[in-house]
């Protein structure tokens, strides 16, 4: 085929991809094909880089979704803070008490977090706590154990909940305003032990930092030894 006619032809055909390059009937056959491989490569090029975007914006997407900050963590007696991965591992408490005998008492350390029960002022326990949250404190002093109660029920905090018994909004005070149809159930707080008006001792989430309404959180295991070997007058030191 002579060149003229392959210029005629590849003008006619090529004219809306090689405008940009110049006049499509002065190109020559390996100038045609050098344009078209040039084309065919840049758009290539052009179709990856869009689907890569694609992909880099949907990830993006994708993962600031998982990283929006997590719900509030319910527990025992109210909702404070964000969800964690999950409480830190306990491995600090621990009981060696129920062979012992001899008068109890049990030191509160506000700034470890933990509580220590003496037998005759003989360590025999230690417990992880949580206390209260600021503005929200625990009280400091001396103290002594006023009352005992194993199904206590909080008549503070809790949540709202309609006549089935399905929370309609969870970990308030009953001071919050009342959804309508709705009614305060007071949270659980098994062995409790109290110690000062509404602040006691109880079995309760540990968040791994001090997050209650005031009252002394502790795994349920430790709240029971702790419960089962107290008695009413048992001394309390709250200490900073």
């Amino acid at each position: 085929m002579k060149e003229s006619t392959i210029q005629a032809v590849f003008g006619k055909r090529k004219t809306g991809r090689c405008l940009r390059f110049g006049t499509a009937s002065s190109l020559t056959l390996a100038e045609a094909r050098a344009t078209d491989f040039v084309l065919k490569n840049s758009m290539s090029r052009l179709f990856f880089n869009v689907i890569f975007s694609a992909i880099v914006t949907l990830a993006a997407l994708f993962f600031g979704a998982c990283e929006e900050t997590a719900p509030a963590v319910p527990y025992l007696g109210g909702n404070y803070g964000a969800a964690q991965a999950g409480p830190p591992r306990d491995t600090i408490s621990y009981w060696d008490g129920d062979g012992m005998g001899g008068k109890p008492s049990v030191k509160i350390s506000l700034g470890e977090q933990r509580a220590y029960f003496y037998k005759s002022g003989q360590l025999v326990g230690i417990s992880q706590l949580s206390t209260g949250r600021e503005g929200l404190n625990t009280p400091k002093g001396q103290f002594s154990i006023i009352q005992k109660d194993k199904d206590h029920v909080s008549t503070k905090y809790g949540d709202f909940v309609d006549d089935a018994g399905n929370v309609v909004k969870a970990n308030v005070a009953i001071s919050d305003p009342k959804p309508p149809g709705s009614h305060f159930k007071g949270a659980p707080m098994p062995y409790f032990m109290r110690i000062v008006d509404g602040v006691g001792m109880h079995a309760g989430y540990l968040p791994g930092y001090p997050a209650s309404h005031g009252c002394i959180r502790m795994p349920e295991f430790m709240a029971e030894n702790f419960f089962k070997s107290v008695s009413t007058g048992t001394p309390v030191t709250i200490a900073p």
